[in-house]
């Protein structure tokens, strides 16, 4: 808590219905966000039971300075993942972490399994378990304006965060909305939520916290910011978002295309930034807290009746990612059929790069006979994307017994049907959209939750002059990003300021809230935060020498070229040999 010694708790069991709130002091040492998240799901999973096991805890946390300095604006969510057996670990914005912080509370932790159906809504005064057996079933954004209206909230202050079908049916990459345009997207949230029956949180508080001494922190905080707003290093957030990635990425073959067969989509131009903002683009939101606005908003007409001229405009939250997943990864070469994609996606309450990923090995599976039409029950084919729309409503509803091994992800599916060599995921976690050279595949390989943003490999690659470097130096430089990245994500700062908050300006902001950190208690934290993760993975047998990637990886051309499968190997194994002796770190 700013100003306090103690990082206040609210623990609940879903099937007693029953809370209770800790203050401890002994999670200072944390500082907030990931490092309290990761020492809250240490204390109370249970790695002798299975991921969905009702025993199994949901932790969230907010970060150390959240909603007092611009662009701090992220609640970080940490489980077991039903997808990877192991950490998971996801970041949400939207308006979750202002209504925690203003509820009173730095993190929440959730276990058991609810009798009923059912969501909780939290205020600064009360928890209250709630029925929700009539919204089971229903689409997520559906859910979220019933809760909206039930709540009586009526000025969109409320945050609430749901899950959709694929929630419901546990499937593996099922993911949690946020409000209406913000997810904790991968690794499975959603379907961890499902298992507990718990269909929604809605989250509401009036607790203020007046700033004790305003001079230092006016100062602070007029120059963050200005960094933010005036000094450019957020413009292209803004302007184009993350979609100006598009066409750049696929001119220098790293933009993963039809299930990584290239790294090359020759419509990308029709898939650009420039494109969706040029057709679609109605308008841009923000986080609570952040001045930038980097959410893209698209819009379409559809008809809603087959007589009568009926349509309705729909819009949809767009940005690179889903556009890659989405879009050139299955072939898909128009704005539109990627927003309806999308929308769907939406609707059922997936991760649209699992989502992809898992629609793009489908596609080749079946082309090369390893299943049939028999299993997929449409045709699938690169570029139609009509097909792929029914796909992803029966893998939401489990449908048959092949979505529902496809529902378990790609690694699963292709250990039952064949394929492992085409199914693209790196420690059973669906790929990214970077396929930029070994700090790529090799940071997501030893990453904490095997995601690109664990050490932003692709950032290294991309930075590389000689892709040649030495095993030790890629190996120490995705350490010290991955061991770095601990500190944003303490504060939690959105990864995309970054450049802004460097070790000084944090230095300074936080002792502008009265916590007096040096720079050496700041390395001393993110090792402490790292260590409790490696501690994790290790508890739940996570062990990188069995990581074994699919060939495709090594065949398809990088933006460095082919690479080579023996030196990523070494990498990943050079990298192990670094972090041995950090788990007992404290």
């Amino acid at each position: 808590m700013i100003y306090k010694d103690y990082i206040r708790v609210l623990n609940v069991d879903m099937a007693s219905e029953r809370i209770y709130i800790d203050e401890r002091q002994d999670l200072m040492p944390y500082l907030g966000g990931v490092g309290v998240a990761a020492k809250l799901l240490e204390e109370n999973m249970r790695a002798d039971l299975p991921p969905l096991a009702p025993e199994q805890p949901i932790v969230f946390a907010i970060g150390a300075m959240e909603t007092v300095y611009p662009v701090i604006t992220k609640v970080v969510a940490m489980f077991i993942s039903p997808l990877t057996g192991e950490l998971g670990e996801s970041y949400a914005g939207g308006r979750m972490g202002m209504t925690m912080f203003q509820a009173g509370f730095d993190a929440i932790v959730i276990t058991g399994r609810a009798v009923r159906p059912t969501y909780l809504a939290i205020t600064d005064t009360d928890v209250v378990f709630r029925d929700s057996r009539v919204f089971w079933g229903t689409g997520s954004g559906e859910v979220g304006r019933h809760i909206r209206e039930y709540e009586q909230d009526q000025g969109s202050k409320l945050s609430i965060i749901r899950i959709g079908e694929a929630g419901e049916n546990l499937v593996r990459f099922a993911c949690v909305s946020v409000d209406r345009y913000r997810h904790f997207g991968r690794l499975g949230l959603g379907a961890v939520f499902g298992s507990k029956q718990l269909k929604a949180i809605s989250l509401d508080g009036n607790r203020s916290m007046p700033i004790q001494n305003y001079a230092p922190y006016f100062k602070v905080m007029r120059e963050l910011y200005k960094k933010a707003t005036e000094s450019g290093l957020m413009s292209k957030y803004h302007d184009l978002g993350t979609p100006v990635n598009v066409e750049p990425l696929s001119a220098i073959g790293a933009l993963p295309t039809l299930n990584l067969q290239s790294g090359t989509y020759e419509h990308a131009d029709k898939i650009s930034g420039e494109e969706f903002a040029s057709a679609h683009l109605v308008r841009k939101l923000a986080c609570v807290g952040c001045p930038v606005g980097c959410i893209h908003i698209g819009s379409y007409r559809r008809t809603f009746a087959e007589h009568g001229y009926e349509y309705e405009s729909v819009e949809v939250g767009y940005d690179y990612e889903l556009i890659f997943s989405l879009g050139s990864y299955l072939g898909i070469d128009n704005t539109r059929d990627v927003l309806e994609l999308i929308e769907e996606v939406e609707v059922c309450g997936m991760d649209a790069m699992s989502t992809g990923v898992a629609l793009g090995w489908a596609t080749e599976a079946l082309e090369k006979g390893l299943v049939g039409l028999d299993d997929t029950l449409v045709d699938l084919k690169f570029g139609q994307s009509q097909a792929y729309r029914k796909a992803v409503r029966y893998m939401s509803g489990a449908e048959n017994e092949f979505y529902r091994n496809l529902g378990y992800g790609v690694k699963h599916a292709s250990s039952v049907y064949g394929g492992e060599d085409f199914a693209m995921h790196i420690a059973g976690n669906e790929m990214a959209g970077y396929h930029t050279g070994y700090a790529a595949i090799a940071g997501a390989a030893v990453g904490a939750r095997h995601s690109h943003l664990c050490n932003g490999g692709y950032s290294i690659d991309q930075g590389l002059k000689d892709p040649d470097i030495d095993i030790d130096d890629m190996a120490n430089a995705i350490l010290e990003e991955e061991v770095e990245r601990n500190l944003y994500n303490s504060l939690i700062m959105c990864l995309f300021a970054r450049k802004i908050y460097d070790r000084d300006t944090v230095i300074r902001a936080l002792s502008a809230i009265g916590q007096e950190l040096t720079d050496e208690d700041l390395s001393a934290i993110t090792k402490r935060i790292y260590a409790t993760k490696l501690r994790i993975k290790k508890a739940l047998n996570f062990d990188l020498s069995e990581v074994r990637l699919p060939k495709r990886f090594f065949e398809t051309p990088s933006m460095h070229g082919k690479l080579d499968e023996a030196r990523t190997y070494e990498i990943i194994e050079r990298y192990k040999e670094m972090i041995a002796e950090m788990e007992a770190f404290t």
